[in-house]
């Protein structure tokens, strides 16, 4: 059973871990890989809106989707956005990237060997990723403009779609410790965190959900 305080938190660091930006037509869309289908659902969908003409789907396999992506991440958000009506030549698959510092090296190692020009990137990743997935983009490849994506939902709709309320405060409470602690090792930009949020945070920590801190 999850108190009204854990929901209340649990929507603090969902609000928080959403950058809001406005999306426009970039020079490529940059989908991380993950368990969750759906990004490559919107992926194809912003393509079909004609904001962007080429994709690259980036990632291996992980503990949490060996099981149903066997192939990789990345080509299974393929294979879903072409039966979305995606054309095969609008897709770069980059297979392995391991994490989110990776999904951009690769990708744009990838895309340089394309000779693809690029100037802005739509970055489509899970609701709970974008600022994470954002402050990391921006620290390795300063030189674009990062434009955040994700499927517009609500919090109780994402946990529907999951079916597990204590997983996905989990894995809030995981974002949102990488956001607090990777800009010290280097591996993103500094995000300033609301005292609000921090709060938040450390009430969910205490209450014990734990299993994804780093």
């Amino acid at each position: 059973m999850i108190s009204a305080q854990a929901w209340a938190d649990a929507q603090r660091l969902w609000d928080f871990q959403q950058m809001g930006h406005e999306l426009r037509p970039c020079s490529v869309a940059i989908g991380l890989g993950s368990h969750d289908l759906g990004v490559a659902d919107t992926t194809a969908d912003l393509y079909h809106r004609g904001m962007m003409p080429l994709i690259v789907f980036t990632g291996a396999t992980s503990r949490t989707t060996r099981d149903r992506m066997p192939r990789g991440e990345a080509e299974h958000y393929r294979e879903r956005a072409m039966e979305l009506g995606v054309p095969a030549d609008a897709i770069l698959v980059e297979p392995r990237a391991q994490n989110t510092g990776e999904n951009i090296r690769f990708s744009r190692a990838l895309l340089t060997d394309q000779q693809t020009a690029v100037s802005s990137v739509l970055l489509v990743s899970k609701p709970y990723e974008e600022r994470r997935a954002y402050g990391t983009a921006r620290k390795l490849w300063p030189e674009v403009e990062w434009i955040s994506a994700s499927t517009p939902m609500t919090l109780t709709e994402y946990v529907e779609s999951i079916g597990d309320a204590r997983t996905v405060i989990d894995m809030l409470v995981g974002a949102q410790h990488r956001i607090m602690t990777y800009p010290k090792l280097g591996f993103m930009t500094d995000q300033s965190v609301p005292d609000d949020v921090a709060a938040a945070f450390e009430r969910l920590r205490n209450a014990g959900f734990t299993s994804r801190l780093v």
